[in-house]
């Protein structure tokens, strides 16, 4: 298992390669993950470097895969220094005792500024040039000394190469990429929906009713408060008093969304903390009439005028969909729905009087942000970002675009 040691020059390139991945290293924490190098807390092993800097560098487990990507693309020429002739991997089966050194002579000799660049040109010219095992020395591959390439020794800024492993590899581990599903800006599962969901509750106090229903955080402030003797606290049973209208876009360039979009459905239907819940479909755009089923048939459709009237500032809108469509579909009177039935006014008209219906108002949009300038359809994206709050379908995305349905107005 290769390692690198604590040369500090040579990790400079990997801080720039962290910022390009979205991590935001500060200097304050870059100089502390030197110092522990410095201090060897890393072992000279690039594996224990790996959880090193991630303790010191990664603030939330939401940025561990950008990290792994990071230290995966920096380290990952370090892995093939494994690739040697058998005979130096029997040479350096067996690590030889550690002979005595000079530690402060040999952190001033290699600890000054090698990077990987130059470690790896050494390496292959000790390889060229090497013809027999040493250890003990400071100069070739070996153990038991200090030269930067070997193993069983001490140097700050080597490749440690040989030698049995312990685990997988540093960069194995980061190739993996374990923590991928908790990317704050991933696209979201059953329960990352169900958890975002809850920040929808707005748990109201009955007015009328016995006071029934234990209070844990009274309870435990009372009982403080009481001199530690138990005192329990109770209260009326509260209600979620949310009224949730999600409209879903179904159809032509939604499909690749569709599983995306039917995970979402079901947290949504699952959740059981909303007063009321109504879900409706539609397709590119709405217009006069909602669809109860995603293959919007006209047979299990709504009359939007209807709905609209069913509803009243409290409740909260949510759209989602690409927003992605000719521009006809939304600005022109006798939009096609589904390419042959006209409807009596454009898309855009409709979508302005769900927005006045409610001030709670946002739209989902699975195209990943970044892409919304440029995409096809990115006209109708702009003209309806213009209308109403757009969020990526993302979790970053969701928990925004509900923080900003719960909202006060």
């Amino acid at each position: 298992m290769p390692l690198v040691g604590s040369g500090k020059a040579m990790f400079t390139g990997f801080f720039y390669a962290l910022r390009r991945y979205g991590l935001d290293v500060s200097l304050n924490e870059w100089l502390t993950l030197m110092e522990a190098l410095t201090l060897g807390l890393h072992g000279s092993q690039l594996t224990d470097f790996y959880y090193l800097a991630r303790c010191i560098l990664v603030k939330s487990e939401a940025d561990f895969d950008r990290f792994d990507l990071a230290f995966a693309e920096y380290f990952r020429d370090v892995e093939s220094v494994q690739e040697l002739p058998d005979e130096f991997l029997e040479w350096l089966a067996k690590a030889a005792p550690q002979r005595d050194f000079d530690r402060d002579e040999v952190d001033a000799r290699f600890g000054g500024g090698l990077d990987l660049e130059e470690l790896k040109k050494m390496l292959a010219q000790r390889l060229s040039e090497q013809t027999e095992r040493h250890d003990g020395g400071g100069k070739w591959v070996g153990t038991g000394g200090t030269s930067p390439f070997g193993h069983g020794g001490y140097n700050p800024a080597g490749i440690r190469i040989g030698g049995p492993g312990r685990q997988k590899s540093a960069v194995q581990v980061a190739a993996e990429r374990d923590y991928r599903d908790f990317r704050q800006d991933a696209a979201l599962e059953l329960r990352q929906f169900q958890m975002a969901f809850r920040r929808l509750r707005n748990l109201t106090v009955k007015g009328d009713g016995p006071k029934d229903e234990l209070q844990l955080d009274e309870t435990i402030q009372a009982t403080c408060d009481n001199g530690g003797f138990l005192k329990l606290a109770f209260d009326r049973p509260r209600k979620n008093d949310v009224r949730l209208l999600v409209l879903f876009d179904s159809g032509g360039s939604m499909w690749s969304y569709s599983h995306l979009c039917s995970r979402l459905f079901h947290a949504v239907h699952e959740a059981s903390h909303f007063k009321e819940l109504k879900t409706f479909y539609f397709h590119n755009c709405v217009y006069d009439d909602l669809f109860t089923t995603p293959e919007c048939w006209y047979q299990d459709s709504a009359d939007t005028k209807g709905v609209l009237q069913g509803l009243n500032s409290s409740w909260k809108i949510l759209f989602v969909g690409d927003g992605a469509m000719a521009p006809s579909e939304l600005l022109s009177r006798g939009g096609c729905l589904d390419y042959y039935r006209s409807n009596s006014d454009p898309g855009l008209a409709w979508l302005r009087r769900f927005a006045a219906k409610s001030a709670h108002v946002a739209w989902l949009n699975p195209i990943p942000q970044e892409r919304w300038a440029y995409t096809w359809g990115n006209y109708t994206i702009g003209l309806i970002g213009r209308e109403m709050p757009m969020f990526p379908l993302t979790i970053d995305g969701l928990d925004d675009a509900l923080r900003h349905l719960m909202a006060p107005r």
